[in-house]
């Protein structure tokens, strides 16, 4: 692979998607494949998700704690947002050292809409809110729908760091729109029962790179040498045509 950005590789910040914490863990098995392409990555505990205190924070304090994350790098950075996830990077992206946004399975959020307003107010049914201002997931639903293509150790592993979260970040929308001015790559996992494929193509924004990934939900824990591969091709493609896609 070709090293780009001053013959600096970037640095690929992960953010997890919704209802879990430990967020080392979910990137855990993509950190070595990664490092073989010579990328670097690093993570962001969400405080919505209760990784950062006591108090569960808003979609805000999710962006803050990008850019913290940003902040402590030296050189590029290439943010990944899965599920809720993109919401985060979408804001947290105009940083001017991200060089590429990657959303996985995710939504790309336009001004004054919030993840809500794109997926239907109407809770899905792996969803238990509480009156509390917290929302959890059911774990059978989720084992069925997110975790159906992982291995029994690694669907165990994940069943254990499901979490409540605040209600609230998913009302609330991105206060600035990265993908309109950075590269931006939309993954579409194919085998995703819980946002089929098709759902997926519909979120992708105008001038973004589609890439189809054969996976479910969570590629990085049931294919992550085969993700790898595919997240450092696209790294390593910002500045070829966005119109293009592939399968993977």
């Amino acid at each position: 692979m070709r090293l780009r950005y001053g013959d600096v590789m970037p640095t690929l910040i992960f953010v997890h998607g919704a209802c879990v914490r430990d967020a080392a863990w979910w990137w855990s098995k993509m950190t070595k494949p990664l490092a073989k392409h010579g990328i670097a990555t690093a993570v962001v505990p969400l405080p919505s998700c209760g990784e950062a205190g006591a108090t569960l924070g808003d979609l805000y304090d999710d962006v803050d704690a990008c850019r913290q994350a940003i902040a402590e790098i030296v050189g590029p950075v290439v943010l990944c947002g899965h599920s809720y996830g993109g919401v985060i990077i979408t804001e947290a992206g105009l940083d001017d050292r991200v060089t590429q946004l990657l959303y996985v399975t995710s939504v790309m959020p336009q001004a004054g809409q919030s993840q809500a307003d794109l997926i239907g107010s109407e809770p899905a049914p792996w969803l238990a809110p509480s009156d509390d201002g917290t929302v959890g997931v059911d774990p059978d639903m989720i084992r069925e729908y997110f975790l159906q293509d992982c291995d029994e150790v690694t669907t165990e592993q994940a069943l254990t760091r499901l979490t409540r979260q605040s209600l609230t970040p998913f009302t609330q929308p991105p206060r600035q729109i990265a993908w309109q001015q950075k590269p931006a790559t939309y993954l579409i996992c194919t085998e995703d029962l819980a946002t089929p494929a098709e759902v997926q193509r519909q979120r992708v924004r105008a001038g973004a790179r589609i890439v189809e990934f054969d996976a479910g939900h969570h590629p990085f824990l049931s294919r992550p040498e085969a993700f790898a591969q595919t997240i450092a091709a696209e790294i390593d493609s910002a500045e070829s045509p966005r119109a293009d896609s592939f399968s993977a």
